[in-house]
């Protein structure tokens, strides 16, 4: 499918967007559309040469795809260009109204080996992913970034359910109740499949901190082998700076009916450490008791500054 014809599905389908409703899946709340085709995601059977690019939303998922992308090209920006992001790779569970093509619409137009993007958590990924061995890229972004980052999301995509209070009304202790569920749950769940799954798990801030050692890491991991000028271009096409400038992977290709860029850019600040610019010392003491709380149980190394 052509970033035209993309864009025009949307745009035919975008006066029937709403604000979907959420609807439990084994109680991880989804949009309704993909909760009501449930049965077809979980019966996904992927190519064993298929990659799972796995996050929870706003944690690095674009820019890992863009990555992946470019490595599996060579470098070559040009053809990294043949389509928008969520075509090139497409977004396993979503559901929109017609004329928009769900993600196994996509993936079924297209042969293996096919990167696969999903904000699934563990236990919702299709088994067929663990049972075929395939590989899979899980990111993982800071508690307090991620949340002001969805909070961000939430305002202007307008399928999300409404995003209910305001920063200072108390959205920042509202880290359960949110399309694809609680973050906890999330980043726990993949972080103590790892190692038994073969799960490659990043976090976002080694990236921006190293941009060069992460997109090594992944290249091995996909049994890949490029140049260092290769790599070098590739640090360089996947700043923040140049990702959000590329028509194809800044979701500029999604209407303003469905992604309300002036009400936030899709590609907003992709820094680590922006929570300090949201949470007051009050906020920020009420959710580190609640984090020690929820994160008792395992010793992931997050870093909310670097």
């Amino acid at each position: 499918m052509s970033e035209m014809s993309y864009s025009e599905a949307i745009q035919k389908a975008s006066a029937s967007i709403t604000r979907f409703p959420l609807i439990p899946v084994r109680g991880v709340p989804l949009m309704n559309y993909i909760a009501n085709n449930w049965d077809s995601i979980w019966a996904f059977r992927p190519d064993p040469s298929d990659l799972l690019v796995a996050t929870y939303p706003k944690a690095g998922t674009t820019w890992t795809q863009e990555i992946i992308d470019l490595l599996l090209h060579n470098g070559d920006a040009e053809i990294c260009k043949r389509a928008p992001t969520p075509v090139r790779s497409p977004f396993l569970e979503i559901c929109s109204p017609p004329p928009i093509p769900s993600g196994l619409d996509l993936l079924k137009k297209m042969d293996p080996p096919r990167v696969i993007k999903t904000h699934l958590p563990f236990q919702l990924v299709p088994p067929g992913f663990w049972e075929n061995k395939c590989k899979a890229i899980y990111v993982a972004r800071n508690a307090k970034d991620n949340l002001v980052s969805y909070y961000h999301f939430d305002n202007m995509n307008l399928t999300q359910p409404e995003p209910g209070p305001s920063w200072e009304g108390g959205y920042h202790i509202q880290s359960h109740n949110v399309s694809w569920g609680s973050w906890y749950d999330h980043v726990k769940g993949y972080w103590v499949e790892r190692e038994k799954r073969n799960i490659l798990y990043l976090f976002y801030e080694d990236m921006k901190e190293n941009p060069r050692r992460e997109i090594e890491r992944i290249m091995r991991y996909m049994d890949l082998s490029v140049s260092d000028e290769v790599i070098d271009r590739i640090v360089e096409l996947t700043s923040f700076k140049n990702m959000k400038e590329n028509p194809m992977a800044n979701y500029s290709c999604v209407p303003a009916p469905v992604f309300d860029q002036s009400i936030s850019p899709f590609m907003r600040k992709g820094e680590v450490g922006d929570w300090t610019n949201h949470f007051t010392p009050e906020q920020s003491k009420m959710f580190d008791e609640d984090y020690e709380k929820q994160m008792k149980d395992v010793n992931i190394p997050f870093r909310t500054l670097i």
